[in-house]
């Protein structure tokens, strides 16, 4: 295998893992933020602040493994 190739596949794996990742996370946060809902309605709305903001870390975490995924394609 030429370096090339270990280059495209070090890259396809980055994006893979990088995206299935917190994709699976936010799932879960979600559910179990529904799940904490469903149990102390007059919580929601601190729930769901909570919710969000996790959210948003899981998705800088996607962006962070794009970000390294376009170093190894275009600089390394």
């Amino acid at each position: 295998m030429d370096a090339e190739s270990m280059k495209l596949l070090a890259v396809a794996g980055t994006i893979a893992i990088g995206g299935a990742v917190p994709a699976i996370a936010i799932g879960l946060v979600g559910a179990k933020a529904m799940e904490a809902i469903g149990r102390n309605p007059e919580a929601a709305p601190k729930i769901q602040s909570s919710m969000i903001l996790v959210a948003a870390f899981a998705e800088a975490i996607a962006v962070y493994a794009l970000v390294i995924a376009l170093i190894l394609k275009f600089i390394a």
